[in-house]
């Protein structure tokens, strides 16, 4: 008889398993374009610096002509490590160098033209600027990329197919010779006047076809497929229009590229905002300087970026759902300058103090609904801290809102939200309210949401805050909320 009711309960227990199984709600369908594994890496990111370092740091350009002698370039303390020690702390996870800049000048020993470090005074012509930022931000568990410019005004065959030729075989130096490079930068500076190994002319080319990007980009690829590429117009990471350090309040990730080309002219609008249901995911990338140039120069040691200003490029770049690349240059030493150094530290010091705590996770949060009322899309999944859950409506559920209930009034500055983009982006318009004297008080009127949406409350005093989806692409799907 024992074993009789052992086995009759076990029946009931498999039984209701089951049954639960089989009414387990199904999770929203993924809708229009995604990220890859490698973009939603960079998506995590944020915060990458550029650094632009190579002759016309010596010379006090911004673009070099190309007829300036590599006796010129001779940094009198070069120190990768001092780079990468600043950037680790001020919370920034990769960096970009310019392997080569327009002035054709490599930071490496190509085996590909004199014009290099080989024939400079740095390490008696035996440093490699790219091995060792390479090797110190692997130190520093940053990641590397690099800028290759197309444009070369030194090259005496630029223009020719020979020129294209000897672009990719700098590349095949760089993809196989300094570790992991997880982007590749370049950008629409193409053609114009240069010395072009003695012609000293003006020289034209056809931006959109003359590279043969889709080989170009073949090659790279095949050496290390897990690369993102950076251009105006992608293929992976779309330049956001301007160098003021400013994305789009309204950013989609997705834009069809079929008619761009890096350096074609009149899009800044179409790369700023994105495209609404475009055909692919390129999200849009920030590039914006800490000085008003890019290369170093004393004359602006008094003008470099405040903590207070680097902050706000954060809230217009990260908090419109881009990452921020922001350039530091180093000056003649090759150190980031003590100036530099200091904005940035400042700038970790403000991050660390506003996001310092995050009172939604202590908040009651409710939703107008959540997915077959299933516990697996409930709202609380926004503030449960696990990247991997979220909150969903119903198939077709397309307006939708949460509340967050705090117990008592609270002093709110910023409010961040995040979709799980794993999903697609969806949301096309929000509101926010606050419950002020009784009633509830529109506060802000928002678009898209994306990665990352921080909005700025102004010290709104309120024990409640509701969020209204009044516009989306599908199901709403949003992995986290955070007050602080």
């Amino acid at each position: 008889m024992h074993r009789y009711f052992q086995l009759f309960f076990a029946f009931l227990i498999l039984a209701g398993t089951a049954c639960k199984d089989k009414g387990k709600v199904p999770p929203p369908q993924p809708l229009g374009p995604l990220p890859t594994s490698d973009q939603l890496a960079w998506h995590q990111m944020e915060l990458n610096a550029f650094v632009h370092f190579s002759i016309n740091t010596f010379t006090d350009r911004e673009w070099g002509y190309g007829d300036e002698s590599p006796d010129l370039f001779d940094p009198s303390g070069f120190n990768a490590d001092q780079w990468m020690a600043t950037l680790k702390e001020a919370g920034f996870k990769g960096i970009i160098l310019t392997a080569k800049h327009h002035d054709g000048f490599a930071l490496w020993p190509t085996a590909y033209t004199d014009h290099s470090v080989a024939n400079s005074p740095f390490n008696k012509g035996n440093g490699d600027v790219v091995k060792e930022v390479s090797e110190a931000a692997a130190r520093y568990g940053l990641k590397f990329g690099v800028y290759l410019s197309p444009w070369d005004r030194n090259g005496s065959d630029y223009g020719q197919a020979s020129y294209v030729q000897y672009y990719r075989n700098q590349l095949k130096e760089l993809f196989t010779g300094y570790g992991p490079i997880f982007e590749m930068w370049f950008d629409g500076a193409n053609g114009g006047d240069g010395f072009y190994g003695g012609a000293r002319e003006k020289r034209a080319i056809d931006g959109e076809h003359y590279y043969d990007w889709p080989n170009t980009l073949k090659i790279v690829d095949s050496m290390q497929p897990n690369v993102l590429f950076f251009s105006d117009a992608g293929p992976d990471i779309r330049w956001v229009g301007n160098e003021r350090g400013i994305a789009g309040e309204t950013n989609w990730n997705t834009i069809t590229p079929d008619t761009l080309y890096a350096g074609k002219a009149g899009i800044e609008d179409l790369l700023q905002q994105g495209t609404k249901g475009g055909s692919h995911w390129i999200p849009a990338e920030v590039d914006v300087s800490i000085r008003p140039g890019w290369f170093y120069h004393q004359a602006q040691d008094s003008l470099v970026r405040s903590a207070e200003n680097l902050f706000q490029l954060y809230l217009t770049s990260v908090g419109r759902g881009s990452n921020l690349l922001l350039n530091v240059p180093p000056d003649r030493r090759g150190l980031f300058h003590e100036k530099d150094v200091a904005s940035l530290q400042g700038f970790k010091r403000i991050l660390d103090s506003v996001f310092n705590k995050n009172i939604a996770t202590d908040s009651r949060v409710t939703a107008s609904s959540f997915r077959g009322n299933d516990e697996t899309y409930a709202p609380t999944r926004m503030i449960d801290n696990d990247e991997d859950t979220y909150w969903s409506t119903d198939n077709g559920v397309t307006q939708a809102s949460f509340e967050l209930d705090f117990g008592s009034p609270k002093v709110l500055n910023y409010l961040l939200l995040q979709e799980y983009i794993q999903l697609g982006q969806r949301v096309a318009a929000f509101d926010v309210f606050a419950w002020e004297q009784g009633s509830w008080n529109k506060i802000a009127s928002e678009t898209t949401i994306g990665y990352k949406r921080i909005l700025p409350m102004g010290k709104k005093w309120t024990s409640r805050l509701k969020v209204v989806i009044t516009e989306s692409l599908g199901c709403p799907v949003l992995s986290n909320v955070e007050v602080y």
